[in-house]
């Protein structure tokens, strides 16, 4: 695992021994229950360490993290937030998935890390965003969920709290549907403040990260019923 570090110098990160460890531990606890549970299809350890850790560090290349409030919206996994509690402690994380075998494996790994400052929340990211708890209360949404930039928005942009930011993790081309996006984004009080391209250490893999300012509170209306924000999407 110590080639994590080596990845990272990219982005003139380094990792605490103990941090290397616990990124190993987790390493060896999604292996484990990706054996009886479909967690990840990467599973060879370089990959995991370059596509689901290294990759979910990121956003730390362009921007600070502290005491930030982060909500992680379709976690699966615990990416991209795990990852990153790991190396910025100081976080506040709420890991929030639909399914509860995941939320079984993430309760698990908080546990075996020992990582305070983590909720893992079995929920609909739709039927969740109307909880006055979580409606508008986070610094910070960074998705890794696999949805269109649209339906993305209207799950995430309702938890975000006015000048907080909602962060999409994106693979390269992504100009047509930031288009189709736009209105989305708008109507549920966010802006497109920058878009952030680059290449993964030691690879060809392109990414990009979509920062979007929240400038306005969401309609109450919305996010809409469960299942109809991916099948009517926001379009205008």
């Amino acid at each position: 695992m110590e080639q994590i570090n080596a990845l990272l110098q990219n982005w003139n990160m380094e990792l605490s021994g103990d941090q290397i460890r616990t990124f190993e531990k987790y390493y060896d606890m999604l292996i484990e229950w990706n054996s009886v549970m479909n967690l990840t299809t990467i599973t060879d350890r370089d990959e995991v360490i370059l596509k689901h850790f290294v990759d979910s560090l990121a956003p730390a290349s362009y921007m600070e993290f502290s005491d930030q409030t982060l909500i992680d919206v379709g976690t699966g996994a615990g990416f991209p937030g795990l990852p990153l509690k790991i190396a910025f402690p100081s976080l506040q994380i709420t890991l929030v998935d639909s399914l509860q075998k995941r939320v079984r494996f993430l309760n698990a790994v908080v546990d075996e890390l020992k990582l305070t400052g983590v909720r893992v929340i079995h929920a609909r990211a739709e039927t969740l965003a109307h909880d006055d708890a979580f409606r508008e209360q986070f610094d910070l949404c960074l998705p890794r969920a696999v949805a269109n930039l649209t339906t993305l928005s209207e799950y995430c942009l309702p938890y975000v709290r006015r000048d907080g930011w909602f962060i999409p993790y994106k693979s390269e081309k992504t100009d047509a549907e930031l288009s189709e996006a736009e209105h989305a984004i708008s109507l549920l009080g966010g802006k497109v403040d920058h878009v952030s391209s680059f290449t993964l250490p030691s690879s060809d893999l392109k990414r990009t990260l979509i920062f979007i300012k929240k400038i306005s509170a969401t309609p109450k209306k919305y996010p809409r019923k469960e299942g109809t924000p991916s099948k009517d999407p926001l379009i205008g």
